[in-house]
């Protein structure tokens, strides 16, 4: 994330009348997380004082008046008091789940394989124990044929069964491979959940900042403008 801070003028002047005023300040912001929060600040006094605070789509607002004027109420916006919402991309869940998808698929048919496996290990155990049968028995004209029938059959079920062990291997690498990338977007997924983490305790820290500084400097421009008022008011005096 970026944070950036920006500081308007401040301005001042003084008639010959003796009364003295400040032209004002505007606003300034504090930008986090690309712009998704946003502080603003501003005021004015003449013969009173007035300032402006929003945050979040809200503000307050206040005033101090001049020597020997009454206080105006202050108004709060209930709008501060909401909590910041930070948003988690939805793409990362969503290629989590496709990932968890072509998993299971990926298991399923690594199970398939490993039943037909079996099924043709059997197969393979019974046709031995009827060859061996067969050739106890002693050669004669049919049974030679039945043993070339036999034989071939033999062949080509362990034919298939080479073909399935090397799918077996395959899909076992291809198996290991969507696992690396599976740990590979958790790692990234909880480097983000740190950073965003990190960057909301920031902005924390950077809102009371503002809000110390902003307090400070109402403070002073009052008592600047109190004693304004007062030297303004001796000057009538002696002059």
């Amino acid at each position: 994330g970026r944070s950036r801070i920006s500081y308007s003028s401040f301005s001042t002047s003084r008639g010959t009348g003796g009364s003295g005023r400040c032209g004002g300040f505007s606003s300034r912001s504090l930008h986090n997380l690309g712009g998704s929060g946003r502080i603003s600040m501003g005021g004015s006094y003449g013969g009173g004082y007035g300032c402006r605070i929003g945050g979040f789509g809200g503000g307050y607002g206040g005033g101090f008046g001049s020597i020997g004027g009454g206080i105006q109420p202050v108004q709060v916006d209930p709008t501060l008091l909401r909590p910041v919402h930070v948003d988690i991309d939805p793409q990362i869940q969503q290629v989590k789940c496709q990932e968890k998808e072509q998993i299971k698929t990926l298991n399923n048919q690594f199970a398939s394989f490993i039943d037909k496996v079996r099924f043709l290990e059997q197969q393979n155990k019974v046709l031995s124990t009827k060859w061996e049968l067969l050739q106890q028995q002693g050669p004669s004209g049919p049974r030679k044929n039945l043993d070339v029938i036999f034989e071939n059959y033999i062949q080509n079920l362990r034919r298939r069964l080479e073909s399935l062990l090397g799918q077996r291997g395959q899909l076992e690498s291809e198996l290991q491979n969507m696992r690396q990338y599976v740990e590979e977007y958790k790692t990234k997924y909880e480097e983000e959940i740190n950073r965003r983490t990190a960057a909301e305790n920031e902005f924390v820290v950077l809102k009371k900042d503002v809000d110390c500084a902003y307090m400070t400097k109402v403070e002073l421009e009052a008592k600047v403008g109190a004693l304004t008022d007062e030297i303004n008011f001796l000057r009538c005096i002696y002059e």
